[in-house]
């Protein structure tokens, strides 16, 4: 991994965009005010995963007021925009359309107000907190921007509008629906994430693994219930799901080997029902991750292993394990990625481009790699330095991804990110003259 991060650093700037920067620049500079009133338009009105109806009928109306041929419905609410340009590769761009259950916390006048009904039936606010809003209106931004400029590049190039990211589910779902085989099958695929945590005007990627695989395991522990003053006439689930807990912890600490990121995480567990009431089930959910498959099938087989070796232990029977909701890691192709980065250096400087950190965070783009197409994502930052500046000098870490009270800044952000995708995509479907 080291070798392959030194040849990235020593790839030279792109000089595809800088040869047009003035005239590319000044076309995002155009388009830049009316892609702002896009992104607050999409951050008021955000959908929930699988309910993206609205969201991906503004997408598609972008789209093709842009030029593209438009395809609605891929996938659920999947919007897919193909513009033809001659002989050359194809260009798939990826942005992403759900929201979160989340009370909007921010105060910015554009805020969420949105409630509504989700899949248990409750009534949940919505909020735009992972930034598919900011994914959205760059995406058309670009999708302006090079359809406007035709003359600098050939080929392909694909806009799709995902739904259900937050679900892990979208990605596969378009797939299923034949987005390769309906579609033009992309020689590369990109996109961008934002981050919370670097300064606006800046980006980072990285080549390899920059994502991980994500599970979530449902543990049902059963018992026999009974009396909390007679506990000999039971077999208490709550008691085995403690051991089962501890248990868990060693799995990454004693089979996992020390240079293999895994994680495994219990994040709820529930069980009973009164003081001195013994129920018949405890139930836990758990967060799993990991970057290869090798690591992935271990720590799935282990918490099997697990789950029953503490129900045995205390005469239970057998425990329900659940594994849902799986994404798979995300392996940014190495060739493109340097490509990627060139390209940035060129259109916004060496200084505002960085090697980034891998995460354990998830991301179904991921799922187009696995699909047999080279990928890249890219991380856009979204916070002014001052505002970062802010947080450092009172002692506090800025919202994160997913706060009630995250928000990007999003005139340098999509600035910068329109920026980088162009410059990204002149390179990958440049010509010369």
């Amino acid at each position: 991994m080291q070798w392959t991060l030194l040849l990235v650093l020593l790839i030279p700037a792109s000089p595809l965009f800088a040869k047009d920067s003035p005239k590319i620049n000044a076309a995002i500079e155009t388009e830049l005010p009316a892609i702002v009133s896009l992104y607050q338009k999409l951050h008021a009105a955000p959908e929930l995963s699988y309910q993206e109806e609205n969201t991906a009928a503004t997408m598609a109306a972008e789209l093709r007021q842009a030029g593209f041929e438009v395809t609605t419905d891929v996938g659920g609410h999947g919007v897919v925009g193909v513009l033809k340009n001659g002989e050359g590769p194809t260009l798939m761009l990826r942005c992403d359309t759900d929201a979160l259950p989340i009370v909007e916390e921010t105060g910015v006048p554009y805020a969420s107000t949105v409630k509504t009904e989700d899949r248990r039936g409750a009534i949940v606010g919505v909020m735009h907190a992972c930034g598919h809003d900011i994914h959205m209106a760059n995406a058309v931004g670009v999708a302006r921007c090079l359809s406007k400029n035709q003359a600098r590049w050939s080929g392909t190039l694909v806009v799709i509008c995902q739904p259900a990211e937050e679900r892990g589910a979208g990605a596969k779902a378009m797939l299923d629906d034949g987005l390769f085989v309906r579609f033009p099958r992309p020689d590369y695929a990109v996109a961008l994430h934002v981050a919370p945590d670097m300064a606006a005007g800046t980006v980072s990627t990285m080549p390899g693994y920059q994502q991980a695989n994500v599970d979530s395991v449902d543990i049902t522990i059963k018992g026999r219930g009974g009396h909390g003053a007679y506990p000999e006439t039971t077999v208490d689930p709550i008691v085995t799901a403690a051991k089962l807990v501890l248990d868990l912890q060693t799995i990454v600490s004693r089979e996992i080997r020390p240079i293999d990121p895994a994680v495994v995480t219990v994040g709820s567990i529930h069980g009973g029902t009164k003081h001195n009431v013994i129920g018949d089930d405890c139930k836990l959910q758990l967060t799993v991750r990991s970057y290869s498959p090798q690591v992935r099938k271990q720590l799935h087989d282990a918490i099997r292993r697990k789950a029953a070796a503490a129900a045995a232990s205390a005469g239970a029977p057998e425990p329900v394990v659940d594994i849902s909701e799986g994404t798979p890691s995300m392996y940014n192709d190495p060739e493109l990625t340097e490509r990627v980065l060139a390209a940035m250096r060129g259109a916004l400087g060496e200084d505002n481009v960085s090697i980034a950190e891998p995460s354990m965070g998830g991301e179904d783009f991921s799922r187009y790699g696995l699909a047999g197409t080279p990928i890249c994502m890219f991380k856009l930052g979204t916070l002014p330095q001052q505002r970062l500046d802010a947080f450092a000098k009172a002692g506090e870490t800025p919202p994160s991804l997913h706060s009630s009270k995250y928000y990007p800044d999003p005139e340098p952000s999509l600035r910068c990110g329109i920026r980088a995708m162009t410059a990204t995509a002149l390179d990958l479907l440049g010509k010369d003259e």
